[in-house]
């Protein structure tokens, strides 16, 4: 037996560490050292800028109190509020929160003049006479929440261990995509799903509300666009759709944990279900059968109408009055039916539209190889395969003012299989097993494009293959654990064997919230 010592970069820059055993044995297995091992402030997801264990324990019990200090906003009070529900574990612990700062229990403290937090960063620190979250900002608050649940026992009750984080994000876009499209989901699951991410500091939800197999929101001016597009799904099930009244609930329950919801309605390709709605947007007039399978390139909106263009605004001034995000994504990929030329002018004209009401257009990164708006943000999702001339395009399109959002699909496509043993999933993109997801740097993975133009990173979840939640879950976890560090952690924190302990001692959390993840044979589960 041998035993490795490995810097965990600026997490443990005040001098912890973090070290992996490696087994030799007739198999040759390396099994990383049990995370049991591992102190409570190295096992935290993501890995924060800095932590130090020092000092004694704060008992967290049935005498904590949650305080939200004197004068402090009302959205300080609703993050207490909120965190207080978190915590109190399964034996129900009181945990009530109270005006003021004096006493012991958890302190709310915001600093305004905190330059060094940003907009989401805190301190967390813990002595004996309580735990104290400081922030400039209730984001930062609530993230200092996430990280103090790591370090409560899993039971509830418990001792706290002294000592202090530091921590802000590396990158300010941090998101997961769910397609609701191919699968029809209600409004609770991805409520579910956004409870899931915040608590390891994802902060942006990604909806891809629209494509050949079915239409998922409620659109006033075009009402047939849910009641007979979003009638269908593949394998022929019955779809469904959210009403507005469950869009705007479900954007005021993530903004509640600050995630901003980013909606998708993809165009001019993937439209087969508002074509069967509405054949005036087809160019002959015709319209086609509901769509259940899972083929890609073969829908158009019919460009040269201008009735074409008069849909593209109502749905999109409908979805931008329901969305307070900054965001509206277009879509754009594989129009294959569209022809270069077509797609170019389109999308000009599509993206003045997302201009007119107010919002920044978000695309697929084909975008690049049009005319993207000034200050357009290209979501990238090519893999190793894709042509270097189109990753070029992309890089050069961030060096000249467009933020990319890195989603390649052979890491941070969840819905690719681990290996050829997983049930649910595909792999056109390859098999993605959790250390491949894990091990690349959003900082310097596409050639050419500086770390500044990257604005953060994401995991989609396409759902062509997942019909039920345990498929969902079983695909997401624990990959999605590891963007979301990938998103927030310095990059000199971004390590493998750690992150390997680190993840494997989230076990008794993934199972006390009944998540279904997939154990890794990757990972030496607790």
């Amino acid at each position: 037996m041998r035993v490795l010592r490995r810097a965990l970069g600026t997490l443990l820059a005040l001098g912890a560490a973090v070290s992996c055993t490696v087994a030799h044995g007739d198999d040759a297995k390396a099994t990383a050292r049990r995370p049991a091992a591992l102190a409570p402030y190295e096992r935290l997801l993501p890995a924060p800028a800095s932590a130090r264990a020092e000092g004694a324990p704060y008992v967290f019990g049935a005498g904590t109190v949650i305080r939200t200090g004197v004068g402090a906003p009302e959205e300080v009070r609703r993050v207490g509020e909120l965190l207080a529900e978190q915590l109190r574990g399964p034996g129900g612990l009181p945990l009530p929160v109270v005006d003021g700062d004096e006493g012991d229990g958890v302190r709310l403290r915001l600093d305004t003049g905190d330059a060094e937090l940003g907009a989401e960063g805190y301190r967390l620190r813990t002595t004996p006479a309580g735990i104290t979250l400081t922030a400039r900002t209730p984001a930062g608050l609530f993230h200092a929440g996430q990280t103090l649940r790591q370090l409560v026992p899993v039971r509830g009750a418990g001792g706290v261990p002294g000592g202090t984080v530091v921590d802000v994000p590396r990158f300010a876009y941090r998101g997961a995509m769910v397609d609701v499209a191919r699968h029809h989901f209600p409004v609770e699951q991805v409520k579910r799903y956004v409870d899931q991410l915040a608590q390891y500091k994802i902060n942006t939800l990604h909806l891809h509300l629209t494509d050949d197999q079915g239409w998922r929101i409620a659109i006033d001016s075009w009402p047939r666009l849910a009641e007979y597009g979003g009638a269908s799904e593949v394998g022929g099930g019955p779809g469904g759709h959210w009403t507005k009244e469950e869009y705007r609930d479900l954007v005021a329950y993530a903004a509640e944990r600050y995630v901003d919801v980013v909606p998708e309605i993809d165009m001019p390709g993937h439209v087969n279900a508002a074509l069967a709605s509405y054949p005036e947007l087809t160019c002959d007039g015709k319209a086609p059968e509901r769509y259940t399978g899972i083929k890609v390139g073969f829908s158009s909106l019919c460009v040269g109408k201008e009735r074409t263009y008069e849909f593209i605004d109502q749905v999109l001034g409908e979805l931008a009055e329901l969305t307070p995000g900054r965001y509206l994504h277009i879509g754009g990929d594989e129009a294959h039916s569209t022809p270069a030329a077509d797609y170019a002018a389109f999308m000009d004209r599509a993206q003045r539209v997302v201009a007119e009401h107010g919002k920044t257009v978000v695309a697929w990164h084909q975008l690049a190889n049009a005319r993207p708006a000034p200050g357009a943000v290209l979501q990238y999702w090519g893999h190793d395969r894709t042509a270097a001339a189109e990753k070029a395009a992309v890089a050069a399109a961030g060096k000249s003012g467009h933020p990319v959002i890195l989603s390649p699909a052979d890491h941070a496509y969840l819905d690719m299989k681990y290996d050829t043993a997983t049930k649910p999933g595909l792999a056109w993109a390859g098999y993605v097993p959790v250390q491949r997801s894990y091990s690349w740097n959003p900082g310097s993975y596409l050639p050419g494009l500086p770390e500044y133009a990257v604005l953060g990173v994401e995991a989609p979840l396409w759902t062509e293959t997942v019909a039920n939640r345990s498929d969902w879950e079983l695909l997401a976890f624990p990959r999605v654990l590891g963007l979301a560090e990938l998103g927030w952690s310095p990059s000199a924190a971004l390590d493998w064997p750690s992150y390997r302990d680190r993840l494997a001692a989230q076990a008794p959390r993934l199972e006390a919230q009944g998540i279904a993840y997939y154990r890794s044979p990757e990972i030496p589960w607790e």
